[in-house]
This record gives structure tokens, sequence and C-alpha cells, in this order.
């Protein structure tokens, strides 16, 4: 099972419209496919209709920005009722705020000598109010700032950067009560990418579980091969079930490609195992 389960279109900060991911996934022998893309959910009918033209499994996805301890995570809510009102309410909320962001993004990058890129990154968006950092960082790189997307990250808008501007996103209970209640699987999305002690990450994990998660990504495009094997080792220590995505934004950014990704090590039970 070539299963690729987490991946970003335009309607989030993508570089291809949904059927262009649908497209790119088929031609790479993914046989299994989700579009994840963040808080939003309005690429669903476009990628469900393309992926079975292809012949390709479909199940419905987002990606939902979580404030926790602080800080940003990521939970992937996975086969879920798209059209369920609860979560479009809820993504709805998580939503509002992103435009204020990215103004205060802008102001952030001006004060150290970058102008205009709220104006640049607005032209890598087709919906203003989904500005992510994503979108300021392609700006950046094609501005010459920086010669790729993870190194504007890491001297920009990163934790502590000069353009890093702190949001409130959801709370993890919302997050998992949104997503369980439209059907669907809650999934802690690249763990490896968290700066979180050991403690917190125990503290995260057990909160999660007490809300009623029981997966995490293990074999991610955010992930290097040796947190494959260390995240593999948190899926047998906690007794989750295991997800696979490459996180593909666009061709040139990132680790791997779609459906590019080793297989789950055999003995974790995959997240999409009860679907089939």
């Amino acid at each position: 099972m070539n299963a690729d389960l987490h991946c970003h279109s335009t309607v989030s900060d993508g570089q291809f419209a949904p059927a262009e991911v649908a497209a790119r996934a088929h031609a790479n022998g993914v046989t299994l496919w989700s579009l994840t893309d963040h808080d939003q959910l309005g690429g669903q009918r476009e990628a469900r209709a393309a992926a079975e033209a292809l012949g390709m499994g479909y199940l419905a996805g987002v990606e939902i920005s979580v404030t926790w301890a602080a800080r940003t995570v990521h939970i992937v809510g996975m086969n879920v009722d798209a059209e369920h009102e609860g979560l479009q309410r809820g993504l709805e909320s998580t939503r509002n705020g992103r435009a204020a962001r990215g103004e205060a993004i802008g102001e952030a990058l001006a004060a150290v000598g970058i102008p205009d890129c709220l104006k640049g990154a607005l032209r890598y968006t087709d919906d203003p109010d989904m500005i992510s950092r994503t979108h300021f960082a392609r700006y950046l790189v094609d501005a010459g700032y920086a010669t790729s997307t993870s190194e504007v990250f890491s001297r920009y808008l990163g934790d502590g950067k000069p353009g890093f501007v702190e949001h409130r996103w959801a709370k993890l209970a919302d997050a998992v009560k949104w997503i369980r209640e439209a059907g669907g699987e809650p999934i802690i999305a690249h763990p490896g990418r968290y700066d979180f002690t050991p403690v917190e990450f125990a503290a995260l994990f057990d909160e999660f579980i007490q809300l009623g998660g029981r997966a995490i990504e293990v074999v991610t495009g955010s992930h290097t091969p040796d947190q494959y094997r260390e995240y593999a080792d948190v899926a047998r220590r906690y007794g989750f079930e295991a997800s696979r995505g490459s996180d593909f934004h666009g061709a040139g950014e990132g680790r791997v490609d779609l459906g590019r990704l080793p297989p789950l090590p055999d003995d974790l039970t995959p997240v999409w195992e009860r679907w089939l």
C-alpha cells in the first residue's frame, strides 16, 4: 500500500491545485491518498473527484493548527466528513486571524530591512485570508533573500527569528473533538518538528491519548530517516497507530516527493488499516 496521507494544494499553501496534486500522486504510484490542507476543506470535492477518476483510494483530510504549551502543533484529521458543520465551523474559527498575522509578519520583516513582504507573499495565494509563512518564504526565495524555503524559516520565520509572529490557534481538545465528531481520526503530524523536551512530549502524548487520539505520523517528509526510527519507537511505546505522508507542498520544496517515502515498519499498525 503506497499511502500518502499528508499534502497540500493551492487551497492552503501548496503550489498546485487539488486535481494537479492528485495527478502527481497517481503518477508517483500512490494508491491511497489524502489532501490535508491547513485549516481548510475547500479542496476536498475536487481532490476526491480527481482521485476516483484516476483509480486511487481517497480519504478526506485536513491539518489543523493547534496551540499547545505556547507553541504550534499540527493535528491531521483523517477520513473526516468534509461536509460536517461542526468541523467546518471550527476550522473557520481557526482561520480567523491569519490575515492580521500576515500583516504583522510583513511589518516585522520590514523592521529588519526587508520591505513589501506582505504584498509579495500575497502573489502566492488565491485567498488572502489563508496567507501563511510558506507564502512569505516563497517570496523571499524568489526575491533573493534566501536560496530555499527551509533557509527562510531558519533565518527569518522560525520560532525566535525576526519575522516570527506568535498566533493563538485552536486548542488541542477542540481540534480532536471536531475531528472525532466528523467521523475522523486525529493524528499528531510530524512530531519530530516540535522543539519539546522529553517531559513535554510525554505530556503531549498523554493528553492526546486522554482526549481520544491514537495515531501519529511516523514516516513523513518532515522527518529525517533517524526520526522515522525514533517515532516508530514512540508508536510502539504508546501503542499508537502509524501514519505516512510526504507533507508535499510543491516541486523542490521539502525532503521528498509525493509517494516516494519508505514504507512503515512491518510491526506497526497503519492508521488506514481499519478503512480498507
